[in-house]
């Protein structure tokens, strides 16, 4: 199980210290954890992924070249067109980079949203529908994903905390659990927005 951990700005080192799998930085102005200046040197192993919202493409291909993005996270309503177009523009420069489509579930989801998607993404993400893109602070009914049709691996996000992990385990015990590539956390290891707890991530990294 892979760890993405999300909304990074104040401690990223301090973070990067727990060597999670993924490390988020959100590239949407209105966020309370926009990021903005320079990333510090990771540990090889980490992959950086850019979190977009309806950005323009010029804009995630400056950001993704200026950054050395591995992953793109794309929260709003971007087409598969537009998907593939930044694929393409990005391997024009010899930069291969994830593209992550996130899709926002409350009570209930219609699947077949998925698949004009499903060859111009290397991933899905599942994040909860709220006010806000992403880091609304609570999860949404996991059983939902009973009903997923792909094989495509997929990021499991949405308010996940310390208090969720028995509810993890037993996901694991699921068929739809299969494809879950890695578990996404964000605003429930939250001091402040974009300030991490390190002490609460590296138990749950431990547990996980």
């Amino acid at each position: 199980m892979k760890l993405k951990i999300c909304g990074m700005k104040l401690n990223t080192p301090e973070v990067a210290q727990l060597r999670p799998d993924y490390l988020g930085f959100i590239f949407w102005e209105p966020s309370s954890r926009f990021f903005e200046g320079e990333i510090p040197e990771l540990p090889h192993k980490i992959s950086k992924v850019g979190v977009f919202v309806d950005a323009k493409l010029d804009y995630i291909i400056k950001t993704a070249t200026k950054y050395h993005l591995q992953g793109l996270q794309l929260h709003g309503h971007e087409s598969p067109e537009f998907c593939s177009e930044i694929a393409s523009e990005l391997k024009k420069l010899n930069n291969k980079v994830d593209i992550i489509k996130v899709f926002s579930i409350k009570e209930e989801f219609d699947f077949d949203l998925l698949k004009p998607y499903e060859n111009v993404c290397d991933y899905f993400l599942f994040d909860t529908k709220g006010k806000l893109p992403g880091g609304n602070g609570y999860t949404f009914d996991w059983s939902v994903l009973k009903n997923y049709p792909s094989t495509k691996p997929y990021f499991l996000s949405g308010g996940i905390g310390l208090n969720n992990l028995e509810k993890i385990n037993e996901f694991m015990k699921t068929p739809e659990f299969k494809y879950c590539f890695a578990i996404d956390v964000n605003s429930s290891f939250e001091i402040a927005p974009g300030l991490k707890n390190i002490e609460e991530l590296q138990k749950f990294k431990e547990a996980l």
